[in-house]
């Protein structure tokens, strides 16, 4: 229950959250005369010199109506932003960094709302952290596992200190023979550190691993003591670092137009945003139809086909290049996003064991 709770407040958050970047004041009652904002005399529904709406609410049931606003209907711009967004990407790019802003949604109000629906769906259906333990059964197969193998080389050192001995009493060469019982005598020994039992075998100790950086090294032993604590931080910091993918992303789209000056960065940061706005909602959507019994087959195709074709409808509507040039900048961008996720991860990666 406590996992739902979260989970419709991360979405209601996210709506709030887009309008207020949208932002329009608003809505029961209409005052004459003057704004309230700042005394402006009204003409018509909108003040002039502050923009604030003249209508204005005190009631329960309008601050209602306001959340469902905020959360399902962005004023009416999300029937004409959505669709779009799906079928004609690049088109909606492109107007809107032409300047038709008041007919569709921000795309940073669009990503800030589409991340946050994104996270309270995979919260509520995609699983727990308490999934991926590794239980007790796994815990003694892999320990059992390790112990063989640890069994396996603690044999060949043996073996190798006994023909080393046959070598020297011999008079025979040993340089080969001592190389190799060195070696082998330093695996055994990094198998016995990084190792301590459990459940009758053994399992990986990374605590043991240092980097040479005190806290670092203090948030390792922490998610070796605490894996399910160190799996929340990251996605915590998923959550509250997803704008990051913006200004990780932007420099590998300018990179494919760094030769065309009429191109500017503000126009590839809406490129980025609306894109990253479409994959969120995109992985709402096939984690829906995952719940729903949609066969793994056909997501597993959705999520392989679509990104591609809408990295190719954007470039080509935003930027109006040809098909050839349209599609080579789609396959570079694909390299670039799985570049800029990798990034993205060990960023992550690095807040959860800092944090």
């Amino acid at each position: 229950m406590t996992g739902d709770m979260d989970a419709a407040g991360d979405a209601i958050t996210g709506g709030l959250i887009a309008r207020a970047i949208e932002g329009e004041a608003g809505d029961t009652h209409h005052t004459e005369g003057a704004c309230l904002n700042c005394g402006t005399a009204l003409v018509g529904a909108y003040c002039h010199a502050c923009g604030q709406s003249g209508h204005i609410h005190r009631s329960i049931g309008a601050i209602w109506h306001d959340l469902a606003h905020g959360v399902f209907h962005f004023e009416g711009k999300i029937w004409r932003t959505l669709p779009m967004l799906a079928w004609q990407p690049g088109a909606l790019t492109r107007r809107y960094i032409h300047g038709e802003r008041a007919r569709f949604i921000s795309p940073l109000a669009l990503f800030l709302f589409s991340v946050f629906l994104m996270f309270a769906v995979i919260n509520t259906f995609g699983g727990h952290l308490d999934d991926l333990e590794i239980k007790p059964e796994g815990r003694q197969q892999i320990g059992a596992q390790l112990s063989d193998q640890l069994r396996i080389q603690k044999r060949g050192v043996a073996e190798t200190e006994r023909k080393l001995a046959e070598a020297k009493a011999a008079g025979q060469p040993t340089q080969t023979l001592s190389e190799n019982l060195a070696t082998r005598q330093k695996i055994v020994k990094e198998m016995e550190g990084a190792s301590t039992p459990a459940g009758g075998g053994t399992m990986p100790n990374f605590a043991n691993v240092k980097t040479g950086w005190p806290k670092l090294d203090k948030g390792i032993a922490k998610a070796t003591a605490n894996p399910s604590l160190a799996l929340y931080k990251i996605q915590t910091s998923a959550y509250k670092y997803s704008w990051a993918l913006i200004p990780i992303s932007v420099p590998f789209v300018w990179m494919m137009f760094a030769w065309h000056r009429k191109r500017h960065i503000y126009d590839h940061t809406i490129f980025v945003t609306y894109s990253l706005a479409f994959m969120s909602l995109l992985c709402v959507l096939l984690t829906l139809m995952g719940v729903a019994g949609a066969a793994s087959w056909v997501i597993a195709a959705l999520a392989t086909i679509v990104p591609p074709v809408h990295f190719y409808r954007q470039i080509k509507g935003a930027y109006e290049t040809g098909r050839f040039a349209t599609l080579v900048r789609t396959c570079l961008l694909l390299i670039f996003s799985s570049i800029a996720l990798t990034l993205f991860l060990l960023l992550l990666l690095g807040m959860g064991l800092l944090g």
